[in-house]
């Protein structure tokens, strides 16, 4: 679009030039006992970008970063964005085999990883030609000698006077490609646009309800959906950024006290962690709104970390979405109910965020809408400005996820009268016994009431009389002696008996890093050697 008086290309980086303009000596970024304001915040990214321009990142190139929760992250998220170039944030916890095969796909021309992580560079760097400058983050392990290249701190000081910063030529240019988890291959690239992540960071800041008194806990990984969009969301209000290079109870709860936070982001697993751990207690999340995706959670994780005093709004989306797209809209009616009702209702994965629409729908294999009664299952499909531009240089498989005009999630629910949509499965996570279809999460749903249990994970075995039957793999609350038995006749007395584990396994729960459960994992070992295509 020609840009004209009533036109600007919408981009993030604009984010941090009015807050370093509005609020310059306000702190920005807070890391124990470090933090920057606003005005240093914009001149370290002002030095990062120059630096990455004087080492040949142009318009259109790829910088990728290997960077825990820290402020070397964050400034990652302005820094190359200022020279249209594209960020490639990276999962710390993945391979040397699986960041190479990022950095090769991706094209990035420079590394920028954490010294914590140098024996993962030196089984890579061979493998990736194309990066032309590695550099590296020191914050609590020692630079590693025998990699060539600057340390971050030597880079920024290295930087020319003077300001590359460059507008986006189209706000449909991509600004980051975040990578999926590759669980069923090599994960795909998905492309942010300017325009997506713009309305998708000022989507988050309003349903969360933030603006610059607000301080916010980086409990979610900055690398996944690049921080679902809050890298940029709490800039954009000229909030506080507090890092967290790793998730310890104790500390989250002795920072959330000392530094007054009021936002922060988690998986459910990870709010089962802080519930579960010695350190909670009754007032210790007090006044905290909390975003909860990733997975359904149970309402007996959304009650739990309730009576702690924090507010949860449960989200949901996906990679391909920037992170959450639904939220599960609070209506005035809810104060009043029962906790248990009131967190049945938030359970639910509700309606299209503000700057979402038209958002989404439930369909059949016919494209058309199911029914909004609540029971008839369909697939998630969602389209807008919230939606990925589609998977970096690979058009067969954006072709495919776009198929009928809408991006088709593969997640499987139900539309419920008031509008609202109700998470029952993945499709190929639906357990399909003796005919009958049985869905994983329902069944998790009501395993978690149990006492004695933290964590669940159902899925599919092979069964000789019913082709598969539902296995529940079990995390026990400290101290617990539940019996698989147990599990069983619990959940016999509160759901039909063929939904009900056949077998029950206790033990830890394979998780990505963002904190959900590989299923796929548990799959495959129950059903290796088995005539059975494992998804």
């Amino acid at each position: 679009m020609e840009k004209t008086v009533g036109f600007e290309a919408l981009s993030p980086a604009t984010f941090l030039d009015r807050s370093a303009s509005v609020y310059p000596d306000k702190p920005a970024i807070i890391y124990g006992n470090t933090s920057y304001t606003y005005a240093e915040f914009a001149e370290r990214v002002r030095r990062l970008s120059s630096a990455l321009a004087q080492v040949g990142v142009g318009y259109g190139d790829k910088v990728a970063f290997l960077v825990p929760n820290v402020p070397t992250m964050l400034e990652g998220h302005y820094g190359p964005m200022r020279l249209g170039a594209v960020l490639v944030a990276i999962n710390i916890r993945l391979s040397a085999r699986e960041i190479a095969y990022i950095l090769n796909h991706s094209g990035a021309k420079v590394l920028i990883f954490d010294s914590e992580y140098a024996p993962v560079i030196r089984d890579l760097r061979d493998e990736v030609p194309g990066i032309s400058t590695f550099v590296q983050a020191v914050d609590t392990t020692p630079r590693a000698e025998d990699i060539e290249g600057p340390d971050y701190e030597q880079f920024l000081a290295s930087a020319p006077d003077g300001d590359p910063y460059v507008r986006l030529r189209s706000e449909m240019d991509s600004v980051a490609i975040d990578y999926t988890s590759g669980t069923t291959g090599m994960p795909k690239g998905v492309e942010y646009s300017g325009r997506g992540a713009y309305l998708s960071a000022l989507g988050e800041a309003l349903e969360i309800g933030m603006n610059w008194r607000s301080v916010y806990l980086w409990t979610l990984p900055m690398f996944h959906c690049n921080g679902w969009c809050y890298t940029w969301a709490v800039t954009a209000v000229g909030g506080t950024h507090v890092c967290l290079r790793r998730i310890d109870a104790e500390e989250v709860f002795g920072i959330i006290s000392d530094r007054g936070v009021s936002h922060m982001c988690a998986a459910p697993t990870v709010l089962t962690a802080l519930y579960s751990s010695p350190h909670a207690g009754e007032g210790k999340l007090s006044g905290v709104r909390i975003m909860t995706a990733g997975a359904p959670p149970a309402p007996q994780v959304i009650r739990t970390i309730e009576a702690m005093g924090a507010n949860v709004l449960h989200t949901y989306g996906l990679t391909e979405t920037y992170g959450p797209i639904t939220v599960s809209a609070e209506q005035p009616e809810w104060d009043s109910m029962d906790v248990h009702e009131r967190a049945n209702l938030k359970a639910r994965q509700g309606v299209p965020f503000i700057l979402a629409e038209p958002g989404l729908r439930v369909v059949d294999e016919g494209m058309s809408d199911v029914p909004r009664d609540g029971e008839t299952m369909g697939e998630v499909v969602m389209r807008g400005n919230m939606v990925m531009s589609g998977y970096y240089n690979d058009p067969e498989a954006t072709a495919k996820a776009f198929a009928g005009g809408w991006f088709h999630s593969g997640d499987l629910g139900v539309w419920h009268k008031d509008g609202y949509i109700e998470l029952r499965d993945r499709a190929k996570d639906v357990i399909i016994s003796g005919g009958e279809n049985i869905s994983s999460q329902e069944v998790e749903k009501v395993i978690m009431e149990h006492p004695s249990v933290m964590e669940v994970c159902i899925v599919a075995v092979p069964d000789e009389k019913w082709g598969e039957v539902p296995k529940a793999f079990v995390v026990r609350n400290d101290g617990a002696d539940v019996s698989g038995e147990e599990i069983i006749e619990f959940c016999r007395e509160r759901i039909a008996h063929f939904k009900a584990p056949k077998h029950v396994e206790f033990g830890e729960l394979p998780k990505t890093a963002t904190g959900k459960i590989q299923k796929y994992i548990l799959r495959e070992k129950e059903w290796a050697g088995h005539d059975r295509r494992i998804n």
